[in-house]
């Protein structure tokens, strides 16, 4: 059997899960457009700069809870069916995170 490229991998989330990721996202979104309405606006370097760190803080907590997700359904899940190379995969992964 020919093994799946992790691309193509997908992951069905409990409804509870999508809403709380998409909430979070559309708050972000928010705050995206807030700033571009500061530069449009002339606003201040400073105050701009405060906002792009507030939303750097909100990607940050993102990747916090959806790897933290990943790492009790997806990872556990595929530990606990022998395929240690998820492993490598999450290694991987935090390391892209960590950049």
């Amino acid at each position: 059997m020919a093994k799946k490229c992790a691309c193509h991998k997908t992951k069905q989330r409990s409804e509870e899960e999508y809403k709380k990721l998409i909430h979070r996202l559309n708050r972000i979104e928010g705050q995206i457009r807030g700033i571009k309405g500061m530069i449009e606006k002339d606003a201040y370097c400073p105050d701009i700069l405060v906002q792009s760190s507030a939303v750097s803080a909100a990607m940050n907590a993102f990747n916090r809870e959806l790897l933290a997700s990943h790492i009790k359904t997806c990872v556990a899940d595929d530990i606990r069916e022998g395929n240690d190379e998820i492993i490598d995969e999450l290694l991987a992964t935090m390391q892209k995170l960590m950049k």
